[in-house]
């Protein structure tokens, strides 16, 4: 038998774009902060690049913010302006670049950009998550495209899995861990014992939490970002007003190692699942399966888990913030975008809200929960809770009770599948119990 040969690869050999059949894209980028930096300098860094593989010529025409020094550290200063609208009325601007965040001065970049036939790109989150309807509106109007893959997961490529690999699929539900300071914070409480005012001032330090956290501890960025998913997942528009959400503070140590005892582990979760009744989504701390990819997320890195019908579980992970991660995600989509401008051709993806499915309210979802409370240590304050919970309707499937101190006890329960609104009677019945002291932490089990 002759021996094999050497194996031979077979390359796809990539056509290169003739210099005359391209044309410059001109891009205007509001926003010269740490993501908008580092949009600068790869697309300087990786230009020839582009070129050549991408086949899209980028020039960046114009930048804007409100003062001038990142500009000059850039070498842009003279192409600097403090005005958005000497971008958005430079008729040679191909891309308007929104990367200042908030939600009045960038609705109006956006939108006045749009309005002026101009495409965008944008990372921002929070507008997307309470003003895609008009973003798109204006978009159709004028013909021209709105990406946003930078709003969701930093670097992790999702928006266009949602809108192009996965399209062939029914959604039926997306599960992540999609803010990496309070995952980041959670992971020191799990494997360090730290308490949750230490982890914040440790994430603090190391410049993964902002001065005034509450936008990432409360959940509120988690929840702009799980309604933007389930938007695209579902085609139904999903606004963060439509998320109920509640963050971390109250989880101690104590919490996270009782979960494990359980065999769990405690996320921030920002979750959407499509239902017989509609989308149901929240983001709450959750208890996650030890089995579960998820539950080995840790520090500040992010991931998406998305259920289809066809393609099965898959999951996206990477790091969630930024300059790097952000900025790349940036980048890709002025590159498509470009593309599209280059050659002629329109937006291959508009607005996918066009199923309307409603939004079931909280209060009527089933789910399992865990909760903890301080009680006195005394004979009876055991039978008083649980007949609180017998009281409206929902079932305990575990309890677990420990010694705080002389006087007090800590009971930890979860509960059988029960309705949110029974679940929440008999917390509001719990806690007007002469027995109880406090009802510490409340965390949805999910299994």
């Amino acid at each position: 038998m002759p021996e094999a040969g050497p194996r031979t690869s077979h390359l796809v050999r990539v056509r290169p774009v003739k210099e005359d059949a391209m044309r410059t894209v001109n891009i205007g980028l509001c926003g010269l902060g740490t993501v908008g930096g580092g949009t600068v300098r790869i697309i300087n860094r990786h230009h020839d690049d582009f070129l050549r593989h991408a086949g899209v010529d980028l020039r960046i025409a114009r930048v804007c913010s409100r003062h001038d020094g990142m500009a000059k550290e850039l070498g842009l200063y003279n192409i600097w302006t403090s005005d958005y609208r000497d971008i958005v009325n430079d008729p040679d601007i191909d891309i308007v670049v929104e990367l200042i965040g908030g939600t009045e001065t960038a609705k109006s970049v956006v939108i006045d950009s749009l309005n002026a036939g101009k495409n965008v790109v944008t990372a921002n989150k929070a507008l997307m998550a309470s003003c895609g309807h008009d973003i798109f509106e204006a978009a159709d109007a004028h013909d021209v495209e709105v990406a946003f893959e930078a709003s969701v997961g930093g670097g992790i490529p999702i928006i266009e899995p949602l809108k192009h690999s996965l399209v062939s699929n029914e959604i039926t539900s997306v599960l992540g861990i999609v803010n990496g300071t309070t995952n980041y914070m959670l992971t020191l409480m799990d494997e360090e014992g730290m308490s949750y005012e230490a982890a914040l001032k440790k994430a603090q330090e190391n410049g993964f939490a902002e001065a005034n956290p509450t936008a990432d501890v409360d959940g509120y960025d988690a929840a702009a970002k799980i309604a933007i998913l389930a938007s695209i997942a579902f085609n139904s528009r999903v606004t963060i007003d439509d998320v109920p959400t509640s963050g971390i503070r109250s989880i101690a140590p104590v919490d996270l190692e009782i979960a494990h005892q359980m065999g769990y582990v405690i996320k921030l979760l920002a979750a959407a699942h499509r239902t017989e009744g509609g989308i149901e989504a929240y983001v709450q701390p959750a208890m996650l399966p030890l089995t579960h990819q998820l539950a080995h997320v840790k520090g500040v890195m992010n991931a998406i888990y998305v259920t289809g019908d066809a393609v099965g579980d898959t999951m996206f992970y990477g790091p969630g913030a930024g300059s790097g991660p952000a900025a790349s995600a940036v980048v890709g989509d002025i590159i498509e975008v470009a593309r599209r401008v280059s050659s002629g051709t329109k937006a291959l993806v508009g607005c996918t809200c066009t199923d309307h499915l409603p939004m079931v309210k909280a209060e009527d979802t089933v789910a399992r929960f865990y909760i903890r409370m301080r009680v006195q240590d005394k004979p009876g304050s055991l039978a008083a809770t649980a007949d609180a919970f017998g009281s409206c309707n929902v079932s305990i499937a575990t309890m677990v009770q420990r010694t705080s101190d002389v006087d007090m006890a800590e009971i930890a329960y979860t509960t059988h599948a029960s309705r949110v609104k029974d679940v929440s009677d008999a917390i509001g019945v719990i806690k007007t119990l002469k027995q109880v002291e406090d009802v510490c932490t409340v965390i949805r089990v999910e299994d």
